[in-house]
């Protein structure tokens, strides 16, 4: 996969340390062509899949490839269009494959997935995976859960330092391939970046096991690959109990990505 300056960009995915396979999926891309990527931009998303071991690895699969391909094809040139045509393409095609395979009833994903066009951020949103905004030494989540618990953070019967450690924080209220409709939450406009802001997009399985304050620290302190490693090792030293997903994209005022 070619990387276009402008941006540098890592991942890892880690099985953790008490499940036999991985769930989870991530992806990054750009289109080939120098005039799609100047209308498009570039997609990165990750998925953490649920309902067993072939159907939450076919579930974060299916979304990744669907949204990625809707991505490349969807003639708009409105990436929040497109991610929320991807979305829903996904949502019924974990849906059918379901309804084809009765024994992978209830598999389905969460999935976070951003659009950079030069330094305009779109994104689109469904389950608890997370993307956060790295900018100086602060650090911003700007996904909500959707979860049990994240109705009691936004109702104010828990606070968010008491949510992150709630037994039942991982029941989802919203997947893609879960239930009749699902809405993705997006932004109506685009985030405007700033030269070197980093974004940050997790699995439960990493910000389950390491706090915000952590992430920034790490992230701050490395470069993006040496970042992911480092906070999935943190993951894992303390019981890795879920598959651990990370991506890390770091903006440049060099080349493609310049204003």
């Amino acid at each position: 996969m070619q990387i276009r300056p402008g941006i540098e960009v890592a991942s890892l995915s880690d099985i953790g340390c008490q499940r036999e396979n991985n769930e989870d999926a991530l992806s990054y891309w750009e289109p080939q062509s120098e005039e799609k990527f100047r209308r498009k931009g570039r997609l990165a998303l990750v998925a953490d899949g649920m309902g067993g071991y072939e159907g939450g690895q076919e579930a974060s699969r299916l979304a990744a490839d669907t949204i990625r391909e809707v991505f490349d094809h969807d003639p708009s040139s409105d990436p929040r269009d497109s991610l929320l045509t991807g979305f829903r393409e996904a949502h019924e095609k974990i849906r059918k494959y379901a309804e084809a395979h009765p024994e992978l009833q209830g598999m389905g994903t969460t999935c976070t997935a951003l659009v950079l066009n030069e330094f305009r951020l779109s994104y689109a949103h469904v389950g608890d995976s997370r993307l956060y905004l790295v900018r100086g030494d602060s650090i911003s989540r700007l996904t909500r859960d959707h979860s049990y618990v994240g109705r009691l953070v936004e109702s104010g019967v828990l606070s968010s330092d008491e949510a992150e450690h709630h037994p039942q924080r991982h029941i989802l209220t919203a997947a893609l391939g879960a239930g009749g409709e699902v809405t993705a939450d997006t932004p109506a406009s685009p985030l405007v970046l700033e030269d070197r802001d980093v974004l940050v997009l997790c699995t439960d399985g990493l910000w389950g096991a390491v706090q915000d304050a952590e992430i920034l620290k790490l992230v701050s302190g490395h470069n993006a690959s040496a970042a992911c490693t480092e906070l999935v090792e943190l993951a894992r030293k303390r019981g890795g109990p879920d598959n651990i997903t990370v991506q890390v994209l770091r903006l440049s005022s060099n080349g493609s990505a310049s204003r």
